[in-house]
């Protein structure tokens, strides 16, 4: 499937995702790398470049706090702020999954529409490969 309409896909059912719950305000789907994949409407270039960044950061501290605690992969961080909540799910085929929302909306009926988008991303996007581990 070309590339241009996996993206044409993929925003559409970013933007669906947002309409359905009140309140949400965007969602994007990266690459473990942080290359923008989709995006709803309304993201433009500055944003898109500055929620790579926050979604990679965000990624990193997950997957060392995963590390450190050493239960298991990270699948979901949310991140609760005075009038916000940010939620950032791993797909199963490794791509990232974040979805901003309002302090008025329903943090429950977000949290199942991020489970899921999640649970059927791997129809849609590419499957990412973790980097080998070596015997160091």
């Amino acid at each position: 499937m070309p590339s241009a309409l996996i993206a044409d896909n993929l925003g559409r059912a970013l933007d669906s995702l947002v309409n359905r719950v009140p309140g949400a305000q965007f969602a994007v789907v990266l690459s473990p790398d942080g290359i923008m994949l989709g995006a709803s409407r309304g993201i433009d270039d500055e944003l898109a470049e500055q929620l790579s960044s926050m979604v990679c950061g965000l990624q990193a501290l997950g997957t060392a706090a995963a590390q450190v605690c050493g239960e298991g992969e990270l699948h979901q961080v949310v991140v609760h702020m005075s009038r916000a909540f940010l939620f950032h799910a791993t797909t199963g085929n490794g791509a990232i999954l974040t979805v901003g929302i309002d302090g008025e909306a329903e943090v429950g009926d977000m949290a199942y529409e991020v489970a899921m988008f999640v649970a059927q991303a791997g129809d849609h996007l590419p499957v990412y490969l973790e980097p080998a581990v070596t015997d160091a």
